[in-house]
């Protein structure tokens, strides 16, 4: 029982975390507890959860992504650069039909995404360097479209899916439910999903037994690369405006989403279920701070606390499985 308790203990934890948390914050505000601010915690982790569903794919091969937010920031102000804007926005844009649009948009991220499986796989650069680069071109992509100027707006298609709501029910939260159950399908019963357990659990033996590593981690880059720029084109119409720097704070908040639920930060273990039960805590943590009306300040502290905690928990679990697997 007790080595059970052990192996688990990364997917156990973020549970109980989360557990904590509702029952603390149903007692301290009644506001908290009830369809409605659910149906809020959920749109408001939509944006941060497209991004971890390929962020996942990354961590799980025991690689990391830093460019996930400049990279949505550049899709969505790319989809509205070619979007034709109203006539007191001064950006000197190129109008496209919707679709069109959308389309450049989406090669454009995914470009970015080849670019990034490049420079890891074929010059060998390490994705945390790698990445840290393509942060910064795609913030130069960003400034360089806008030039400091806010552009509103974007394709129907993506007003609709970003801010629009279908039987009460937020557009964005069905496209999230969509990607996360596309993820969780990929991983758990594709040879693709098996190959990147494998990458991420012992890239050598995953060498040996035939898998074209490169490969894999240049995938995953792309993945995350695409579901990041769906997350920017759909962010840019559920905030209402395409600006610089829109997106800065989603890096660490995809990241935590990851880690905080117990994907591990060492590779092959962990899952979409793991970043929905982070998504889940980070998300009643932030509206639960908002309900209790917090200091702002504080909140960043508790949250930083709390991602401490779940790195902590991380390489503790890695660790007692290693001493398991060795007893």
């Amino acid at each position: 029982m007790g080595r059970v308790l052990r192996n688990q203990m990364r997917n156990i934890a973020p549970f109980a975390t989360l557990i904590v948390l509702l029952v603390f914050f149903a007692v301290a505000s009644p506001s908290f507890a009830s369809l409605d601010n659910a149906s809020n915690i959920l749109t408001q982790i939509s944006v941060t959860g497209i991004i971890a569903v390929g962020l996942t794919f990354v961590i799980l091969c025991a690689e990391i992504d830093l460019s996930v937010a400049a990279i949505a920031n550049a899709t969505g102000i790319l989809v509205a650069y070619l979007t034709l804007q109203e006539s007191y926005v001064n950006i000197p844009n190129v109008p496209l039909p919707g679709w069109a649009a959308i389309l450049v948009s989406l090669i454009a991220c995914a470009a970015l995404g080849v670019v990034n499986a490049f420079g890891v796989t074929r010059i060998g650069i390490p994705s945390f360097i790698m990445t840290l680069a393509m942060m910064q071109i795609g913030a130069g992509i960003c400034a360089l479209l806008v030039r400091g100027q806010i552009a509103y707006a974007v394709p129907d298609l993506v007003t609709t899916l970003g801010s629009g709501s279908i039987g009460g029910v937020p557009w964005l939260v069905i496209v999230l439910a969509v990607f996360l159950l596309a993820g969780h399908l990929v991983l758990t019963y594709t040879r693709f999903g098996r190959y990147v357990f494998m990458v991420g659990g012992n890239r050598e033996a995953a060498e040996y037994s035939g898998v074209n590593v490169k490969l894999i981690i240049g995938s995953v880059m792309v993945i995350s690369a695409v579901c990041s720029g769906v997350a920017g084109m759909l962010g840019v119409a559920h905030f209402g405006s395409a600006q610089q720097n829109e997106f800065d704070s989603y890096l660490l908040d995809a990241i935590a989403a990851v880690v905080v639920g117990g994907t591990s930060l060492f590779g092959g273990r962990g899952g979409i279920g793991n970043t929905i039960v982070g998504l889940c805590v980070l998300g009643v943590l932030n509206n639960g701070l908002d309900h209790i009306q917090i200091d702002s300040f504080l909140k960043i502290l508790i949250r930083g606390l709390i991602l401490l905690a779940a790195l902590v928990i991380n390489v503790y679990a890695q660790r007692l499985r290693e001493e398991t697997a060795a007893g």
